[in-house]
């Protein structure tokens, strides 16, 4: 098994293997062809975040200040929506439904390191999934760690810190985020 495998399969694995730290310079020199685009250049930004995701449908907007580790284990619905600043730490895959809306400076972390102080310290890490149903909409300055789903038609309010999975329907705040009531 490769690190990308472990990786991908959620066991500990090494970073900093020479296939991953490729992966991840050029997602770093995708997203650093991203900001070197003029507001003006709309298609060129979707060309280069086709390139960089791992699926995509049809139409979407990524705005400015996009970062993430491979972009590949990126899937994205249609009418995705990601304001500015949006962080997606895709060290599993990491994906979002039909209309999800996030606000500015949201991050999404799959990545994880181990409690146990010699095992991180040794260079090991982990991955989770995230998952994120159709019809979410995520608050401004919300992170959401490693593991988690969000259901579908979920509202998660600014500043939540989503460390485990939120029902479909809920609104849900807070750090930890926990859910409050239907959405009406």
């Amino acid at each position: 098994m490769t690190e990308f495998d472990l990786m991908i399969s959620g066991q500990l694995y090494n970073a900093e293997v020479p296939q991953l730290q490729a992966m991840r310079r050029r997602a770093a020199e995708l997203c650093h062809r991203l900001e070197l685009l003029s507001p003006g250049q709309a298609e060129q930004r979707q060309a280069i975040l086709r390139e960089l995701l791992g699926h995509t449908k049809g139409s979407f907007t990524i705005n400015p200040g996009f970062r993430c580790d491979y972009g590949c284990n990126i899937t994205i619905g249609e009418r995705f929506y990601a304001n500015y600043n949006c962080v997606i730490l895709d060290c599993a895959p990491v994906s979002f439904g039909d209309d999800v809306f996030i606000a500015p400076n949201c991050g999404f972390y799959a990545a994880g390191h181990p409690l146990d102080a010699s095992t991180r310290n040794s260079g090991l890490e982990f991955a989770r999934p995230i998952t994120v149903g159709d019809n979410v909409w995520i608050g401004g300055n919300v992170s959401v760690l490693p593991g988690v789903t969000i259901g579908s038609g979920a509202v998660i309010g600014a500043g939540s810190v989503v460390t485990h999975d939120i029902p479909a329907g809920m609104v849900a705040v807070g750090s930890p985020c926990r859910p409050l009531h239907p959405v009406p």
